[in-house]
């Protein structure tokens, strides 16, 4: 049986695919994906799987070896401490910078998290907290600290799949972000300084 691809260019729609499903967390850390299984199961040639997997290691999210299959990327406990340990500054700065603001993409990105059905994957509620967040980096106006922040978001996103054990109930992530947007536009610094350094000062559910 051939699984269902959008109709896009056939690279774009696989490596959509394989995408939504490691960030849904249906294909575990470590998992090999072999370039003829991946051919058959989706009914495209291996051309396209190797390029459509290329598209997935250059953004982080999976990892190869030569001579070996692509496997999806690990993230160790301490790999999501060392990455806290530097988004924690970055994401200060943003709050020293932002206090008093309403970012309205940011805000456009909480609606869209909030209307998800409640079987939407996961992946797509991934993708709606990483949209947030980059939208008050951006705001920012600093392109250096948009690029900084840019190179954590493979392994922020591998990290978010495993929210998904602590978030069984969305709409707490949704209140979450929102109390975080208001502490932000409401102020004074020290207080969106605070708001935003606890709301990063969580566990990372089940290794």
């Amino acid at each position: 049986m051939t699984l269902p691809l959008r109709p896009v260019s056939a690279v774009a729609a696989l490596a959509d695919a394989l995408r939504r499903r490691v960030l849904s967390g249906e294909i575990e850390p470590g998992t090999a994906l072999p370039e003829q299984e991946l051919s058959a199961a989706y009914g495209v040639a291996r051309p396209t799987v190797r390029e459509a997997l290329a598209v997935l290691v250059h953004e982080g999210l999976l990892r190869r070896e030569r001579h070996r299959s692509a496997q999806v990327a690990e993230v160790t406990a301490a790999d999501l401490d060392d990455l806290m340990f530097v988004r924690r500054p970055l994401e200060d700065l943003m709050a020293v910078s932002l206090t008093g603001r309403r970012v309205a993409e940011a805000d456009g990105a909480l609606a869209r998290m909030a209307a998800l059905p409640g079987d939407a994957p996961w992946s797509d509620v991934v993708a709606e907290h990483m949209a947030l967040h980059q939208a008050l980096i951006v705001a920012v106006g600093s392109p250096r600290l948009e690029r900084l922040y840019s190179a954590l978001a493979a392994e922020t996103r591998l990290g978010l799949v495993r929210l998904r054990t602590l978030y069984a109930d969305r709409d707490v992530l949704v209140a979450e972000h929102r109390d975080l947007l208001d502490a932000i536009a409401r102020g004074p610094s020290p207080e969106a300084r605070r708001a935003v350094a606890e709301h990063l000062d969580h566990g990372w559910g089940e290794s």
